[in-house]
């Protein structure tokens, strides 16, 4: 994301590393003299480019309601998933909104962007009547500051024709670049939400039932706590008596937004061992490579099927499922649910495509879901992300209530766990 004060032309500020504005950026920024240079895809023959965009009328057009240019940022989400073409979303708002000049201004700056901008471009209230937003999309994978800078520059010079000096220093801009990166090594939410509007608002309308949700997981969480309880003591001793280590095994893993926390085990594993040959097998699957003769079974998504970091006792517990017991803690922390996509590590949402990521975005991470009770390991990667989808479109707590009563069954049977 790229921020921008006309009030202090040279301040340039920015929440993702690969966006920040080098000095010599920002001063060919304010000369104008930044070109493309191919980073935007023309599309058919004739379409004009960003340049052309910003200063060629198009059409008269009329802006988009709050809703339905939200709704467009989500659709293009999905576009850009598909066709690997980013797109910018630029949000410009009033600083000061109790100014006399606040309506004027954006009633300006609205009408200058509608008659600026391509008839493929998407101008609206980002938030009705506070914020407008424009989406440029059809541009082609390059150098993301040089594009943003040249974006922001031309904006700017057409708000600079437009509106009067006091109006001008009263919008702030913003620029935010699809898709985001999320940092494999970073704390906290990696996504970039002014780009997920719809899930706050989705969230927003399933307020009742995500309350419903957390209250079942917390009460059947201390029951089925404490119900395992002594299963649980019994299992740390044989831990204990038959390999060295620590009982438990403390994994960082990404939640819902991206955020991430530390997810418990009981420990499987060798202590010491090397965990590259997991990373290398499961970035190999995700990517559809061949992996070669690595104990590697048809369908299987993440487990090697002849691990020998995993002790004999540890075979055992993954076999029965019994190894994911202390993850009821988890659940009553807040960080998983009951039912829900199982969290990744951080190096395989790395290797995730853009499409991929959608998995984590809506609902929270769980200990059951749809893959583990319908494929489990023996589906493809891209079949569970598919089943993830399927259960964060079509969440309820009945559609939880039949996944929990079918896991049961799904733990007995062992299919796909190793």
């Amino acid at each position: 994301m790229v921020t921008h004060s006309h009030a202090l032309l040279r301040s340039f500020r920015s929440s993702k590393p690969e966006s920040r504005l080098s000095r010599q950026f920002a001063g060919r920024l304010e000369q104008g003299t930044i070109a493309l240079g191919g980073i935007v895809n023309t599309g058919t023959q004739g379409r004009p480019n960003l340049i052309d965009s910003l200063s060629e009328p198009a059409a008269e057009r009329r802006a988009l309601d709050e809703e339905s240019f939200k709704r467009v940022i989500a659709i293009e989400r999905k576009r850009t998933e598909r066709s690997k073409a980013p797109f910018v979303l630029m949000l410009l708002e009033v600083a000061d909104q109790n100014s006399e000049e606040t309506a004027p201004a954006l009633q300006t700056v609205m009408s200058a962007l509608l008659a600026s901008s391509r008839d493929t471009d998407v101008v609206g209230w980002y938030k009705s009547k506070t914020t407008i937003g424009a989406m440029f999309t059809g541009l082609v994978p390059g150098d993301k500051s040089s594009l943003l800078l040249t974006i922001l520059a031309r904006a700017t010079n057409t708000l600079r024709e437009e509106l009067s000096f006091e109006q001008f220093n009263l919008i702030n801009i913003s620029l935010h670049y699809y898709p985001d990166d999320w940092d494999e090594n970073g704390p906290g939410r990696p996504s970039n939400p002014a780009l997920y509007p719809d899930l706050s608002n989705q969230a927003n309308s399933k307020q009742p039932l995500l309350v419903l949700k957390r209250g079942i997981d917390i009460v059947a969480g201390v029951i089925l706590s404490l119900i395992c309880l002594p299963l649980c003591v019994l299992i740390a001793i044989a831990i204990k008596a038959t390999s060295k280590g620590p009982i438990l095994f403390c994994q960082t893993r990404v939640g819902q937004h991206g955020k991430q926390f530390q997810f418990l085990k009981f420990r499987s594993m060798y202590v010491g061992n090397d965990h590259s040959v997991h990373r290398e097998y499961v970035t190999k699957l995700i990517n559809k490579e061949n992996v070669g003769g690595a104990s590697h079974k048809q369908g299987t998504v993440y487990k090697l099927t002849s691990d020998k970091r995993i002790t004999p006792l540890g075979r055992f517990l993954r076999k029965t499922s019994l190894d994911e017991l202390p993850q009821f803690l988890n659940v009553l922390r807040g960080d998983m649910s009951l039912v829900g996509p199982r969290p990744p590590i951080p190096y395989e949402l790395a290797a995730y495509q853009t499409w991929h990521r959608r998995r984590l975005l809506e609902v929270k991470p769980g200990i059951s879901g749809l893959w583990q009770v319908t494929g489990r390991s023996t589906v493809n990667f891209d079949e569970m992300v598919r089943l993830d989808l399927r259960y964060a479109s079509s969440w309820s707590p009945w559609l939880d209530l039949k996944i929990l009563l079918r896991t049961p069954m799904a733990v007995i049977k062992g299919s796909g766990a190793y």
